[in-house]
């Protein structure tokens, strides 16, 4: 088969996955969605299927890569995929149960929801990520559901929460690792915390999150950078001191986008 080009290559894609049993829509995400992609970025696809889904269909297909069990990454709201390779690109498929979605989308219209751990993601990920997802990938085949707004529940309840939780990240480095000057924990604190306050930025200015990739560019908190690059020569004043700057810039961009969004 000749290469395909770019232009051709999703709907080469979407007329094989939604071909499988069980799936009933196929939409391209990631940067590719947005726009933001460049020529070696990798191509995010999702697979919304409602009943059981048997990961060996996809296998079957014959494309080179990995293919995990239902649960495998985790169990919780990203339950699975795949990391393959088809024709010379790298595409990521991610499994997405219509039923886990729909219940997501209901719960982040009353302002609730969770937080997983998953690789890659110094935060986690909130169990609305998925809802976020439909906000802003592309339809390649089929109709997922798709929110018609950041629901006003779950932007004041994110806000607080990622905020809240950034708080407390920030007063345990401060109050163990500063004082002993555990440069590394302290650093990963810091890091940690800033992930979360950035999700609190983005939940009150209304900004749905699919990933951490540059959650800190849009949430106008590059600066940490200065703060934890500072950590190399501190001692355990200076150290607290930095715990003190990073609460400060924290606080005044939540506050900052509170504002903006009232």
């Amino acid at each position: 088969m000749p290469a395909l080009t770019d232009a051709a290559f999703p709907d080469f894609l979407a007329d094989h996955l939604a071909a499988l049993p069980t799936v009933q829509a196929v939409s391209l995400g990631g940067s590719r969605a947005q726009g933001t992609h460049r020529p070696d970025s990798d191509w995010d696809v999702g697979i919304y299927y409602r009943g059981p889904f048997d990961p060996a269909d996809l296998r079957a297909l014959g494309w080179e890569g990995e293919v995990s069990e239902i649960g495998e990454w985790g169990g919780g709201v990203f339950n699975g995929g795949g990391w393959l390779t088809v024709d010379g690109r790298r595409v990521d498929v991610h499994y997405r149960d219509l039923d886990v979605v729909e219940h997501e989308m209901a719960e982040a219209e009353q302002g609730r929801f969770h937080i997983e751990p998953l690789l890659f993601h110094l935060a986690g990920i909130p169990s609305y990520l998925i809802v976020a997802e439909l906000a802003v990938n592309q339809p390649l085949r089929g109709t997922p559901p798709r929110p018609e707004r950041y629901p006003d529940r779950l932007r004041r309840a994110a806000t607080d929460r990622w905020h809240g939780l950034a708080r407390a990240t920030l007063a345990y480095a401060e109050a163990n690792h500063a004082p002993a000057t555990r440069r590394t924990e302290l650093a990963g604190a810091l890091a940690v915390a800033a992930t979360q306050t950035a999700h609190a930025v983005l939940a009150a200015a209304g900004e749905w999150v699919t990933n951490e990739k540059r959650l800190l560019e849009r949430a106008g908190l590059r600066e940490v950078d200065h703060i934890i690059a500072s950590l190399g020569a501190a001692n355990a004043d200076a150290m607290i001191a930095a715990v003190g700057r990073a609460a400060a810039l924290f606080d005044a961009r939540v506050e900052e986008a509170r504002a903006t969004s009232a």
